[in-house]
């Protein structure tokens, strides 16, 4: 019974992983505003969510939405998925590529969707528990 339960949790324990680890490269950005040379990164949610839960976490490759919006960068992963640098829509002098409003639009986005994530687990839990008992 119990691997019934832990197959049905385990697409949102890797999405809330994900989801708390995009959070702090997100954090780190903003904390790196004013950082000479420093470079935005994020993570392609989609793609890393895919391979936690296949299981290729560590050959993930970038969905090609827009190449405008992300650069692979070296060899830095999260959770398996590669860390990417975020284009500059408006250059900096010092060279820091983050930009404040895409920032902040991203970690509250992020925010909501894992609170969203954490309510569904949530409610399923009660679910599960409620059958349990009846």
């Amino acid at each position: 019974m119990s691997s019934r339960i832990d197959n049905m949790f385990q697409f949102h324990q890797a999405a809330l992983n994900l989801r708390a680890a995009r959070q702090e490269l997100i954090a780190s950005n903003i904390a790196n505003a004013d950082t000479p040379n420093y470079k935005a990164k994020d993570i392609d949610f989609a793609s890393a969510l895919q391979g936690a839960i296949t299981g290729n976490g560590s050959r993930l490759q970038m969905a090609g939405s827009s190449g405008a919006n992300l650069d692979t960068s070296d060899s830095d992963t999260v959770m398996g998925a590669p860390v990417l640098y975020r284009s500059v829509l408006q250059p900096s002098a010092d060279g820091n590529t983050v930009d404040m409003d895409v920032e902040r639009a991203q970690f509250a986005d992020n925010a909501l969707r894992y609170e969203a994530s954490v309510r569904f687990v949530s409610d399923r839990t009660k679910d599960v528990l409620a059958a349990l008992q009846g």
